[in-house]
């Protein structure tokens, strides 16, 4: 998950946090589904310009770059974009890493083929800005592919609890669903290509180990109760708007 508007007294403890969660059995499955659900609807990104949003620790990113792309990742976390420069110098990956907010994005109009955005909208009370320089700095026919924690699942239910007894993590954080998603998606000029849940499991570990090998296939068919809800789309170009 990224932290593309994470609180500014909570950012320096992004990396650690990601740590531990990435380190449990069931982070790690859950990150796993995750991250093979955003690659699906990427696709192939062979010679592609794209644009991670909130890239955390660079993850995804590298992924990317792994595969032809030509990266460039922000975060709104210092601590994040030096953990995420850290992976990509031990791994012998090119990625561009710099510290910038999803709201207000620092490239020209129609830079990238590929925009991808995994878990940047959860401490954003407006979403429309970020959608809206999405669609900004997509070429024509360029894509977005977004992956939300999702509003209605026992996940979500979980975190609320934890932040009606005080978790400072989970006090501020705002969950989409996927109607939601593709409004702002629709709203910004993208036309909506596919929505897509993931992660239907509780957290709890055995169900995860259960659930693993068809968790996907269910995302196929539905989103109510997915814990991540992800969403892909694409700039409608002015000549098809013409047309």
């Amino acid at each position: 998950m990224g932290t593309g508007s994470s609180p500014h007294d909570m950012s320096s403890s992004w990396p650690s946090i990601y740590a531990r969660w990435r380190a449990s059995e069931i982070g790690a499955i859950t990150d796993r589904l995750e991250l093979q659900l955003i690659l699906e609807l990427v696709g192939d990104v062979s010679g592609c310009r794209v644009l991670d949003l909130g890239c955390g620790e660079g993850k995804l990113a590298l992924e990317l770059a792994r595969r032809g792309a030509i990266v460039t990742g922000i975060d709104a976390s210092a601590a994040m974009i030096e953990a995420a420069e850290c992976r990509a110098k031990q791994h012998a990956v090119n990625v561009s890493f710099q510290l910038a907010r999803a709201e207000h994005l620092p490239f020209p109009s129609e830079q990238f083929d590929i925009v991808t955005a995994i878990t940047i909208l959860c401490f954003v009370d407006d979403p429309r800005p970020v959608f809206q320089e999405i669609a900004r700095v997509l070429r024509p026919n360029g894509r977005l592919v977004i992956g939300e924690l999702g509003k209605w699942s026992t996940w979500a239910a979980a975190r609320r609890i934890r932040a009606w007894l005080g978790s400072q993590l989970w006090a501020d954080a705002l969950f989409r669903t996927a109607g939601e998603l593709r409004s702002l998606a629709e709203d910004a000029g993208l036309m909506v290509n596919s929505v897509r849940g993931a992660i239907f499991y509780p957290r709890w570990t055995a169900a995860a180990r259960l659930m693993r090998t068809f968790d996907l296939s269910i995302g196929r068919h539905m989103t109510a109760g997915a814990a991540f809800v992800a969403l892909s789309a694409t700039k409608i170009s002015s000549q098809a708007t013409e047309g």
